[in-house]
């Protein structure tokens, strides 16, 4: 399981037109899962997403996690991080949960989500989604949860 976070001024989704999830200050998670991941897995993933510390504190260093920043979350499934990319010239999808299985699992850690952290949006699960974001620094980090 891998999850991608930016540190965002503001993000959003849209969906044929529509703004499926938008947050301001905050987290834009892209979310990663494959074939052997649990839902145990995410929780622990999750957990770790909202406490990692990657705002300014009052001293300016990364020492706020989402919460005490006021911020919010923006969870995007994204199948394509679990890729395989070390050989060839075009990406291994084989490492990916099947999407049946996927989306549940994902509906699941969407769920726990919202009841860690008042502030989650979505996409939506293997939608053509257009991800808008404004990246604050840049602050990026790839999390992994084995």
């Amino acid at each position: 399981m891998r999850a991608l976070i930016q540190r965002v001024l503001e993000a959003k989704v849209v969906v044929e037109g529509e703004t499926t999830g938008e947050i301001q200050h905050g987290l834009l998670v892209f979310l990663g899962l494959g074939k052997e991941d649990t839902l145990e897995k995410g929780q622990k993933l999750i957990d770790k997403i909202l406490k990692y510390r990657i705002f300014d504190d009052e001293q300016g260093k990364m020492g706020w996690n989402v919460s005490q920043a006021n911020g919010g979350v923006l969870l995007v499934s994204q199948f394509t991080l679990m890729a395989q990319t070390q050989k060839g010239l075009r990406p291994d999808f084989g490492p990916a949960m099947p999407p049946a299985e996927a989306k549940a699992l994902y509906e699941q850690l969407v769920e726990y989500a919202q009841q860690q952290f008042d502030h989650v949006q979505t996409g939506i699960f293997a939608a053509d989604m257009k991800v808008h974001l404004i990246n604050d620094g840049p602050v990026t980090f790839n999390l992994e949860i084995e």
